[in-house]
């Protein structure tokens, strides 16, 4: 499952970051790193972008971006 198919007040894991190496290290420098929660606070009307809470601050993100971020969901 990607971060981009978690529904708003849901948590997850993070397992994996993909993408290209550029956008790769611009995700792992905003601090969605492997073993880290998430928690998506909020999406936009039109889908995009969507707002998470990670690591004790509001995070928002292109859609696009969160498909390529594989994530656990925490029941």
């Amino acid at each position: 499952m990607t971060l981009n198919e978690l529904k708003v007040g849901h948590r997850a894991v993070i397992t994996a970051v993909g993408g290209e190496s550029v956008l790769r290290r611009r995700l792992l420098d905003m601090g969605l790193t492997p073993k880290t929660k998430v928690l998506v606070r909020k999406v936009a009307p039109m889908g995009d972008p969507i707002e998470l809470s990670i690591r004790g601050y509001e995070l928002t993100i292109r859609n696009e971006d969160a498909a390529k971020i594989e994530i656990t969901p925490i029941e």
